[in-house]
């Protein structure tokens, strides 16, 4: 699977990650596997657990820089503070649960805390938009659940009308 003609957004979203006082492994983790898989260009950006941060973040790579996918970290979860899925959830055309039903189902394999993710991911403006959970344990499992997927869908998305059976990643 080859990421080398794609442009990634990697987006943290956490308040202590944001105010400098805890370092953003999660956020890291992704940039670093994304180079490893040769993704053609990343913006890197750190938000706090606010919905407009979130949506304005989101809406400049999807609306202005043309961005082919966008994973954020963060903000999934139980806590009242954790806001991801309803600032993404709003600028999504079009819904992709399975994803992120795959993301939890793996996490079930190393914690029954996996189900309270919350997580969403879909389509906005041909960009593939993908909630991750915060921890980088989390992020590990769901990065590699999704690398292998990632080129065929974001060339879906793109319209390559090849039969699926037909495509390779």
């Amino acid at each position: 699977m080859s990421l080398s003609s794609f442009k990634a957004g990697v987006l943290t979203i956490s308040d202590s990650c944001s105010q400098g006082a805890k370092s953003d492994d999660s956020g890291k983790l992704i940039v670093d596997l994304l180079k490893n898989n040769s993704v053609a260009e990343c913006f890197y950006k750190i938000v706090s657990d606010d919905i407009s941060e979130i949506t304005s973040a989101i809406t400049l790579w999807t609306d202005n820089c043309s961005v082919d996918f966008i994973l954020t970290t963060g903000g999934t979860g139980l806590f009242p503070r954790d806001v991801t899925p309803e600032a993404v959830s709003p600028l999504l055309d079009r819904e992709i649960p399975g994803i992120s039903e795959a993301i939890r189902i793996k996490g079930l394999e190393e914690t029954p805390n996996a189900m309270l993710s919350r997580g969403v991911s879909g389509i906005r403006n041909n960009c593939l938009i993908i909630t991750l959970p915060g921890s980088p344990k989390a992020v590990g499992f769901a990065m590699k659940l999704i690398l292998p997927a990632l080129s065929h869908a974001i060339k879906k998305i793109k319209g390559d009308s090849t039969p699926c059976h037909l495509t390779t990643n």
